[in-house]
């Protein structure tokens, strides 16, 4: 059997690899992680106002923005129908799933009120809704 103080055992490192070398200009990554959520909130925010009938809350899009959730055309506007038809049965807080999207939206005040990608959907309790759409 080897003798294991003869082996060769590389160090763990924590942190950016060779920044204390100069390899990496300083706090570079914290700026880049701000810089962007800032500009996608606003594009996402512009693009639910130009193509949705339907409102999203401040929270649902801070949850958006936080979880990297690219919201197309097409989900905006399954998510209107979604709302339609909640609309048509008399829903108030409706659970509508769009493709691995989920959003919790009062139809009454036609309103997003947050939302959940498909990383954080499974094992997820919905409470205070009154029906489900799935579109």
């Amino acid at each position: 059997m080897d003798d294991i103080r003869f082996k060769h055992f590389s160090p763990i490192v924590t942190g950016t690899p060779g920044a204390g070398q100069g390899l990496y200009p300083p706090s570079t990554s914290t700026q880049i992680k701000n810089e962007p959520s800032v500009a996608f909130a606003d594009v996402l925010r512009n693009t639910i106002e130009k193509n949705s009938e339907v409102n999203f809350s401040n929270h649902a899009i801070k949850r958006a923005v936080d979880h990297n959730m690219d919201i197309t055309d097409d989900e905006l506007n399954r998510l209107n129908e979604g709302v339609r038809l909640a609309s048509e049965k008399n829903l108030d807080d409706t659970l509508i799933l769009v493709g691995e999207k989920a959003f919790v939206v009062s139809v009454k005040n036609n309103t997003v009120i947050t939302t959940v990608n498909n990383n954080s959907i499974q094992g997820n309790v919905f409470t205070n809704i009154n029906g489900a759409v799935i579109v």
